[in-house]
């Protein structure tokens, strides 16, 4: 049985939700009775506030499944003010436990509201409402007994998005069919479906690469790229937003391609349009699929391909060059 034909659509990236924090509470009215004090002054306490709704960030995680059919959050109120200046009790806080790479938006206005990227680290994405301030902090020389006290704030009400960018090292980056997912199955324990047909993989599959004393590093491949990604053609755009985190990309291109340099200039110009700081990393260049190239092919080929970037023929099938781009990818993370 497929184990991860039932895994993968277990992947989930967003998540919409409806938030509400707690309200604050109402400061109290009140004034001091004692037996010997006939006029006792005011002594309303404040109101406690409301509860936050809050992220927190788990290394555990890897998706937002167990946040997809939670669609409202409400944070408790908090509670009201009493007399002999007790203060009402602060709302209970709702944590919601996210993976590292989760980005909070607001919907209405795209505004992010808050980014996990830390184990353990905590982000307010809805503030409680403060409480109200008791009589007591109303008393003046003019007016020893103020008789009025604050409501307290309201929650805040928003409808958040949460969207997960994977905080792989190595973001895998080529058009569909290029083999990633095949390289993803030889150099880690990954199990991707592979079927030679566009967008087998619609879910982005993680691979943990072991190198040499124990090293590993994390390699993810992602939906396949297509010319007109980021117009939001296709899966483009949910594609590259998982990449903005990666610390390198390998480009994958496939020996049978056409034109090698023209599909990796494709692909480096999607990159550029989306957000042109991708091209700031670190970037290889592997031809895969070079079990197909007898030697007067390959070196036909080395004088077609770009001359900017490291490149290196590899072959997942017969296992031809992957431990030399272990070693490239290794020496490029650690530079």
């Amino acid at each position: 049985m497929n184990t991860n034909k039932m895994a993968s659509p277990n992947f989930i990236d967003h998540v919409k939700m409806y938030i509400t924090s707690g309200h604050g509470g109402a400061g109290a009215v009140h004034f001091r009775r004692e037996k010997h004090v006939p006029k006792g002054g005011p002594d309303g306490g404040n109101g406690g506030r409301g509860g936050h709704v809050i992220l927190k960030g788990n290394k555990q995680l890897w998706t937002l499944l167990h946040l997809r059919y939670r669609k409202h959050v409400k944070a408790q109120r908090g509670g009201g003010g009493e007399g002999g200046r007790r203060s009402g009790l602060t709302g209970e806080d709702v944590i919601l436990e996210v993976p590292l790479g989760t980005i909070a938006k607001n919907e209405e206005t795209g505004e992010v509201i808050g980014e996990v990227t830390e184990e353990g680290q905590e982000v307010i994405i809805a503030k409680g409402g403060r409480g109200g301030l008791g009589n007591e902090n109303f008393k003046t020389p003019t007016n020893q007994t103020p008789r009025h006290a604050q409501p307290g704030e309201d929650g805040e009400e928003i409808t958040a998005l949460l969207e997960l960018k994977l905080l792989a090292d190595v973001g895998l980056v080529g058009f569909p069919n290029a083999g990633k997912s095949t390289l993803l199955s030889v150099v880690s324990a990954a199990k991707p479906e592979i079927a030679d047909y566009p967008f087998t993989t619609l879910t982005p599959n993680l691979g943990v690469v072991s190198y040499h004393d124990n090293r590993s590093f994390v390699m993810a491949d992602i939906p396949g790229l297509i010319e007109g990604a980021a117009e939001g053609k296709g899966l483009g755009i949910r594609f590259l937003r998982h990449i903005e985190r990666n610390s390198m990309l390998l480009f994958l291109i496939p020996a049978d391609a056409d034109d090698v340099k023209k599909e990796y200039g494709i692909l480096l110009n999607e990159l550029k349009k989306y957000n042109p700081e991708l091209l700031d990393k670190q970037r290889i260049l592997a031809i895969s699929k070079s079990d197909m190239l007898d030697e007067e092919l390959t070196a036909e080929m080395e004088k077609e391909i770009p001359t900017d970037v490291q490149t290196i023929f590899i072959s997942s099938i017969v296992g031809d060059g992957i431990s030399g781009l272990k070693d490239l990818i290794w020496q490029a993370l650690n530079q």
